[in-house]
């Protein structure tokens, strides 16, 4: 099984428009962050967690030609604006596509892409199947397990895919989730910066939570302009390091 990180960057990407910022202006592509998202391929068969706004280009740019499956966080702009751009995979698979979630984050898809539910469906616009996610499922026989964190004010998911875990746009583990990220091999987490911020761990917070969890190794993502690539990573834990756009990770 193998990750790919489509985007490490917040929702605003980084460089972040208009920012002068040492970072924004750095030549390090590393610092060149493009929406979060995740693409793993499990043999010849390929599924997505989130859709966000640059997935045409991430696609792209990553070769994506297939697409089986799709795992969503939660309903926040930069996790699912690219949802529009299943169309061509419609197409050459000549069916939906199935999208996993809770609830909630289902029915903010039907209303931000209500014109993709019409009556009748039509071969130009996005097709999908909406699966209510409500405990562990598995697709085309891979075990997924569902990892409820919190963003904010909002309970979210993160997932488990045997021993890799994605979980980002975190500000909180709940205690029972701890012990659903025993004995991982990768772990994915998200850090935006070192300032605190209400919806986001901190790069310390994050480091606190990836060593109770206790990967082998553990990278963070969703990390905005303040985070320099080289001199962050430089400052982490053994084990630990900052993702970059285009990263690959086997498991």
């Amino acid at each position: 099984m193998k990750m790919t990180l489509l985007g490490t960057g917040t929702s605003m990407g980084v460089p972040m428009l208009g920012c002068s910022c040492a970072v924004c202006l750095s030549s390090d592509p590393r610092n060149r962050r493009l929406r979060p998202s995740a693409w793993i391929e499990v043999g010849d068969r390929t599924l997505l967690i989130d859709t966000g706004i640059d997935f045409r280009q991430q696609a792209l740019r990553y070769g994506i030609r297939r697409l089986d499956a799709i795992l969503f966080t939660h309903s926040h702009a930069d996790h699912i604006l690219g949802l529009d751009d299943l169309r061509p995979f419609n197409q050459m698979q000549k069916q939906p596509v199935p999208c996993y979630g809770r609830e909630d984050c289902l029915q903010e898809i039907r209303i931000t892409f209500r014109y993709a539910f019409p009556e009748k469906h039509s071969h130009d616009l996005p097709h999908m199947q909406l699966i209510p996610v409500e405990g562990p499922f598995s697709v085309f026989g891979l075990d997924i397990l569902p990892v409820p964190v919190v963003h904010g004010s909002l309970s979210i998911l993160g997932y488990r895919l045997g021993s890799m875990a994605y979980l980002t746009d975190v500000s909180a583990i709940p205690e029972e989730s701890f012990a659903l990220l025993e004995g991982l091999s990768l772990l994915v987490l998200g850090a935006l910066r070192h300032k605190p911020h209400r919806k986001h761990f901190t790069v310390e917070q994050a480091v606190a939570a990836a060593q109770r969890i206790g990967a082998r190794e553990t990278y963070f993502t969703h990390m905005c302009h303040h985070l320099d690539h080289q001199e962050t990573d430089r400052s982490l834990p053994p084990g630990i390091h900052l993702a970059y756009d285009g990263l690959s990770l086997e498991v």
